[in-house]
C-alpha cells in the first residue's frame, strides 16, 4: 500500500510558506525585496567611486581601513541584490564571512599568485593578510547594515510603520 493509498481523498497538504513559488508570496514581500534590490543597486556606483578614490589617495592605516569598510559595505550591497528577501542582519553576516574568507585566503598566497597574472585583482583578492582588516570589515558591514535597517523603518519597510518626520 503506498502512501497515496493510504490518504484516501484527502487534498495534499499546503506547502510550507518557504516552498511557495516566488509569485505566491504576498505582494508587500515582493515589493520590499523590490526596494532593497534597487536601493542597493543604486548604492553600488557610489562605493565603487569611494573605494576607487580611497586605493589611489588614501594612506596609511586610516586609508587602508576605509578601503576595508567599503569593501565589506559593497559586498553587503551584492548580497542584497542576489538575496534581498534576507534579514539584514542576515545579509550583513553573510557579507562580513566572505570579506572574511578572502582575507583569510590571503594567507594561503593564492591571492597573491592570482594579482601577480593579473593586477586588477588585488581590488577583490588582496594580496597580504593582515588582522586589522576584519575588524574594518566588521565596521563596514556592520555601519551598513544599520542604514539599511534605518532607511527601511523610515521609508515603512513591509511590516513597519514609516517613522514620523518632525
Amino acid at each position: 500500500m503506498t502512501s497515496d493509498e493510504t490518504r484516501g481523498d484527502r487534498a495534499p497538504a499546503a506547502p510550507a510558506p518557504a516552498d511557495r513559488a516566488p509569485a505566491d508570496r504576498a505582494p508587500a514581500d515582493r515589493a520590499g525585496a523590490d526596494r532593497a534590490r534597487t536601493a542597493a543597486a543604486l548604492a553600488v556606483p557610489p562605493v565603487v567611486l569611494a573605494g576607487l578614490a580611497t586605493a589611489r589617495y588614501g594612506t596609511g592605516a586610516v586609508g587602508d581601513a576605509l578601503g576595508d569598510a567599503l569593501y565589506a559595505v559593497l559586498v553587503l550591497l551584492v548580497v542584497t541584490l542576489v538575496r534581498p528577501r534576507l534579514p539584514v542582519a542576515a545579509r550583513a553576516g553573510l557579507a562580513l564571512g566572505l570579506c572574511w574568507a578572502v582575507e583569510l585566503a590571503q594567507l594561503t598566497g593564492g591571492p597573491a599568485a592570482a594579482v601577480a597574472a593579473w593586477p586588477p585583482l588585488r581590488y577583490l583578492l588582496g594580496t597580504t593578510f593582515a588582522w586589522p582588516d576584519l575588524l574594518a570589515y566588521a565596521a563596514g558591514a556592520g555601519v551598513a547594515a544599520a542604514v539599511m535597517v534605518l532607511s527601511s523603518r523610515r521609508s515603512g519597510g513591509p511590516g513597519r510603520p514609516a517613522l514620523r518626520r518632525p
